[in-house]
């Protein structure tokens, strides 16, 4: 009988689950997203520039086809999409994306417009920059390790041989699994300042680092407007914000008369995008400071955007002040200095740690050089050594090399070589047996000597090591670094004007019906009543003010609400439903409408005999559900403007007929609330119409078809103190609709 073993393992789907999950974020983490700190790239950046080195493809070689890049780096060592490949060979191609970018392109790499704009690989050419041999240089020095590539059959270097910081040079972005990066580039010189300090003292205080390397420095050279506060924070938790501004020139010679031209934009920003921004506020007529847009961009003037203002009168600053708070013209950039260290493991560090770090993995890289070319020196003196002893002993050498059988055997026993020397000699041709080849020997090993000596000495002595990786930075720096792009200037965060600094404050008239349509329309001549209404729809309210003030809105149950007329249909149509901007309360409807200064001053009250006044500004709300202002019993009086004046009196009229007047003064002046007693009423008695009386100012009350004009000595007999009944008006006028002074 056979027993049948099974292979199949048997695991709880939780197990695998999370194993498979698990081992998916390390992949994502280790091999695909996060970079190194030792040579700042990510394995897709690395093999790009390898296979572009293996291609022969150096700064001063012929650039060859893109897709033949990419498919050597896909078909190698990086078996995934071509197209991704292709773009992340296209990013570091991008001088508005990398400040130093590792590959020199050919034919169309995108513009700052469209960075996805490129070309196809099959029609653009590629070689590498000058600053990419900083990262190959040494590479077939035995400074890198070497590990299988995905199927076996070639070798890749696990890391390149940095000659300087990339990781903070250029700086990259990642989203890992549970993790990301977002490191900005930074000034070449800058940073080999910092190591500087970190190699002579290696506790130099992050302060100095700080002060060497004090800000990113974006490849677009745009303005850092970071408090120092904000951009130390970044270095010393390796987290932060940096936010950078657009910089710009006033020119007031150009064709239009004065012009803002636009120079430089912060990073990852489109300059047709800035525009779109600009024109979709022109549009709205939210921008009328703005006359004309213009993109004048060209080979010369990477970015050049000319924003015309209306007049040579405007303020250009609070212009762009603007534009920096409502377009891209100002941009936060997240930083996070996530990166895979030394130990193989990722985390986030400060500006210390990185360059501590690096400094470490030069150390032992530029060691690892030493002591390969020292290995190299030693083999050629010990064949050196050998050679010399056969051209001591040339007659004899030959002879052994003529008559015997094993000539390689003979010359190791004879003159005790080994089979190094042995085999060099073998190999040496007929023309090298001349005089004049010892003599190049001897000078030869005079000078292999000489750098043996020096190579032990320099690998013996720490310092002297930290000396050459300082001499070799500043080298680099000097050959390769440039001056900041970036100006730092602290700033506040921009702050957009208000609508009424930006718009002309125009004469507007609004308009509400009885059905609760509203609408505006321009000018204060506007005849309200005669305008055109739904059917069995008519006029109820207006309000006339300017295009730069609020509308405020009071309902039948003594909430407010605020309206910006500039957003009102134009009364030319029949408007809108208030109810469509508003949200009333069931069975609540617009009562009033007011527009003016916010310190206008308002006396509201209700028919129930109660009231204060308040500001216009206090009753403003910030939401469409309105504000309550006045606590009402009954219905709300219509809205009294007054003039803040002590002699202004409040006027009254109620149902039976009673009329009180008495000093506005006596009102206190409440936000909101039911106010105080306006009037004694008595039964079913309530306040009918109410209006403010200026002094010596006679008053007309409407009663039905007959009106009686009181004059101010008249008035006197109705004046009494707050809150009395009144006196009986003369039969035949006490039903009274409307009061109003005869201003």
């Amino acid at each position: 009988m056979t027993t049948e073993i099974s292979e199949t393992e048997r695991l709880p789907l939780r197990v695998f689950a999370e194993k498979a999950y698990l081992d998916y974020s390390m992949y994502v983490v280790l091999d695909r997203a996060l970079p190194n700190i030792a040579d700042g790239l990510k394995p897709v950046q690395r093999r790009i520039i390898y296979a572009m080195s293996e291609l022969g493809l150096s700064s001063t070689s012929k650039p060859k086809k893109s897709a033949r890049t990419v498919g050597d780096v896909i078909g190698k060592f990086h078996p995934h999409g071509d197209s991704a490949c292709y773009e992340a060979m296209v990013t570091m191609a991008q001088p508005f994306a990398y400040r130093y970018p590792l590959v020199d392109g050919q034919g169309n790499w995108g513009s700052a417009d469209d960075p996805k704009s490129f070309a196809a690989m099959r029609y653009t050419e590629a070689k590498m920059t000058p600053y990419a041999s900083t990262l190959l240089t040494e590479l077939e020095m035995g400074t890198s390790d070497w590990v299988p590539n995905f199927d076996g059959t070639l070798n890749e270097p696990k890391l390149l041989p940095a000659r300087l910081p990339n990781i903070l040079v250029n700086g990259t972005t990642g989203i890992a699994v549970g993790m990301a990066t977002d490191i900005p580039p930074h000034n070449l010189r800058e940073l080999v300042a910092a190591c500087q300090l970190l190699l002579k003292n290696p506790n130099t205080p992050m302060a100095e680092l700080i002060a060497a390397v004090p800000a990113p420095d974006f490849a677009t050279g745009c303005e850092i407007i970071s408090d120092a506060a904000e951009l130390r924070k970044i270095y010393e938790t390796g987290n932060g914000m940096v936010r950078m501004r657009s910089r710009w020139e006033r020119e007031d010679d150009g064709p239009n008369g004065l012009q803002i031209v636009v120079t430089h934009l912060p990073q990852q920003v489109s300059p047709a995008k800035i525009q779109e921004q600009i024109a979709e506020q022109m549009r709205a007529k939210k921008l009328p400071l703005v006359e004309d847009l213009r993109d004048e961009s060209d080979h010369e003037h990477p970015t050049r955007i000319v924003i015309i203002p209306r007049s040579n009168r405007i303020d250009v600053d609070a212009l762009m002040a603007h534009l920096f708070a409502t377009t891209d013209l100002e941009k936060s950039a997240r930083v996070n200095l996530n990166m895979i260290g030394l130990d193989g493991r990722p985390r986030v560090k400060n500006l210390r740690e990185i360059l501590v770090e690096w400094l470490v993995y030069r150390n032992a890289t530029v060691r690892r050089r030493l002591e390969f070319r020292l290995g190299k020196v030693n083999e050629r003196l010990h064949i050196l050594d050998g050679l010399l002893i056969a051209f001591l002993n040339i007659d004899e050498v030959i002879r052994i090399i003529r008559y015997e059988d094993d000539p390689h055997a003979e010359l190791m026993a004879r003159f005790g070589l080994s089979e190094i020397q042995a085999n060099a000699i073998l190999d040496l041709r007929l023309r090298h047996l001349q005089k004049i080849e010892e003599m190049q020997i001897r000078g030869e090993q005079a000078e292999l000597a000489a750098e043996r000596d020096k190579l032990v000495d320099l690998l013996g002595s720490e310092a002297k090591l930290k000396k050459l990786v300082g001499k070799e930075l500043d080298e680099d720096a000097k050959k390769y670094g440039d001056a900041r792009r970036c100006p730092i200037v602290a700033r506040a965060a921009a702050v957009a004007l208000e609508a009424s600094e930006i718009l002309p404050a125009e004469p507007i008239t609004v308009v509400l019906s009885k059905a609760g349509w509203i609408r505006a329309g321009k000018g204060h001549d506007l005849d309200a009543t005669a305008l055109s209404y739904k059917s069995g729809d008519e006029y109820m309210a207006h309000a006339i003010g300017k295009t730069n003030q609020l509308l405020i809105l009071l309902d039948s149950k003594g909430r407010c609400y605020t309206l910006n007329p500039r957003d009102l249909p134009s009364a030319r149509s029949q408007g809108e439903p208030v109810t469509t901007k508003l949200d009333l309360q069931d069975g609540a409807r617009i009562v009033a409408l007011l527009m003016g200064d916010e310190a206008d001053c308002y006396v509201l009250g209700s028919t129930e005999g109660y009231g204060f006044q308040t500001k216009l500004g206090d009753m403003q709300a910030r939401n469409k559900a309105g504000k309550a202002v006045i606590t009402l019993e009954g219905q709300p009086l219509p809205p009294a403007l007054t003039r803040a004046a002590a002699s202004d009196r409040y006027a009254l009229v109620t149902a039976e007929g009673r009329l009180l007047v008495f000093p506005i003064t006596e009102l206190p002046e409440l936000a909101k609330g039911k106010g105080n007693k306006l009037v004694t009423l008595k039964g079913e008695d309530r306040i009918v119409a109410s209006c403010v009386v200026p002094a010596n100012t006679p008053l007309v009350l409407s009663c039905g078809k007959r009106t009686l004009t009181l004059k101010p000595s008249d008035v006197t007999a109705y004046t009494a103190a707050r809150a009395s009944r009144g006196n009986h008006l003369p039969r035949g006028y006490q039903t009274v609709d409307r009061i109003a002074a005869a201003v």
